[in-house]
């Protein structure tokens, strides 16, 4: 069974996929988002976004104070042994479940006459005669002109199209909890353990986002999640403090494996990735929810920008895609990964953090290199 009705196709109901389905749809065209879960989920997500954000989703009427999320406006981190420094936000951000706030895109996008296949997964896709057929798991074709890949930081489908980096095994797991706890509401806070670092910060409804990011040894040596967090994670004070004292909301937690920082090309095989699918700012810098949105403001607009005018062509789409991909954000995720070297490691951190509490003009430098600007 064929359906050849939509202009675009999009890969993923994430961050990436919802705004770029409704910017587009705002414009016009006809769009169908293949989502492999339904509305609210939960995801591994540090759950913070950069203030940077505001302008434009209030740009396609999001309005983010509806959800009440929690305002944050200072930094801490700590070392392994607990030494630590406060810092700061300047641009600051605000702190909202990815529960509360796709299930909201999802149905601010169904306003605007977004198709959706929920519980659908793709199994392949082929470019033939400047169209896509994409395959789904229950047998069924769908054509569209444009494709939009939003899946997020890996999937099978990164398997089928042989990126490169799905062949490289990630050393990292990444896990999640929501919590109730006595901390700041105005705070984030990144505690480092041996090869890892936690993220704690307020969302929605009194709640905490509680992430981590961990190297895969540790859990392999502890042999659990709950005796890697006994006896790795609570060598830091604060971790301890907070695993010990908190209310944990979920049965258990989250986890994913083979999260890989490792580098992406915003275009492969025509299909224009975005988001996470596109590349991955480590979670140290806390950011990838703002580049997945800004991102979609990008694509969305050259999309536009494509069906509007005849001379702007396939080969036009993809090139500045890739150019303005690569101007916005190469510089930011390189930046990114070195600033994760400098934590997680016990000497490393505390003389990172040593250096920070003794050098705040440097320290500002960094925090604000890890945020861009308002778009």
């Amino acid at each position: 069974m064929y359906n050849d009705t939509d202009d675009i196709l999009i890969i993923g109901g994430g961050l990436a996929g919802l705004c770029n389905a409704i910017c587009l749809s705002q414009a016009g065209l006809n769009v169908h988002v293949i989502e492999q879960k339904t509305y609210p989920a939960h995801k591994v997500c540090g759950e913070y976004i950069s203030n940077e954000t505001l302008p434009f989703l209030q740009s396609i009427q999001i309005n983010i104070a509806k959800l009440r999320p929690a305002r944050i406006s200072r930094l801490m981190l700590s070392s392994p042994s607990g030494s630590s420094v406060n810092l700061p936000l300047g641009l600051g951000g605000f702190g909202l479940s990815r529960y509360t706030l796709d299930h909201f895109l999802y149905m601010h996008a169904l306003q605007y006459g977004v198709r959706f296949s929920l519980n659908e997964r793709v199994d392949s896709i082929a470019f033939h005669d400047d169209r896509f057929t994409v395959q789904l798991a229950s047998g069924r074709f769908e054509k569209s002109k444009i494709v939009i890949a939003g899946y997020g930081k890996r999937s099978n489908l990164d398997k089928f199209l042989q990126r490169p980096f799905i062949s490289k095994r990630s050393p990292y797991v990444g896990v999640k909890y929501h919590i109730r706890t006595d901390f700041p509401r105005d705070l984030i806070a990144l505690h480092n353990f041996e090869g890892g670092y936690c993220g704690i910060s307020a969302i929605e409804n009194g709640q905490y986002c509680l992430c981590y990011l961990s190297n895969r040894s540790n859990l392999k040596e502890a042999g659990s999640i709950e005796a890697l967090e006994e006896l790795i994670l609570k060598k830091n004070p604060y971790l301890k403090h907070i695993l010990e004292n908190s209310e944990f909301l979920y049965d258990k937690p989250l986890v994913i494996n083979e999260i890989s920082f490792e580098s992406k090309k915003p275009v492969e095989n025509h299909l224009l990735m975005c988001g996470d699918a596109a590349g991955m700012i480590t979670p140290l810098c806390g950011n990838g929810m703002a580049m997945a949105i800004h991102s979609a403001k990008l694509l969305s607009g050259l999309i536009i920008r494509y069906y509007k005018n005849p001379d702007f062509g396939r080969d036009h789409l993809e090139h500045y895609y890739q150019k303005e991909w690569n101007r916005l954000f190469a510089s930011r995720i390189s930046r990114g990964r070195r600033i994760q070297q400098l934590f997680g490691r016990k000497i490393i951190s505390n003389l990172s953090i040593q250096s920070l509490r003794l050098l705040p003009p440097v320290a500002n430098m960094i925090v604000k290199s890890t945020h861009g600007k308002p778009f």
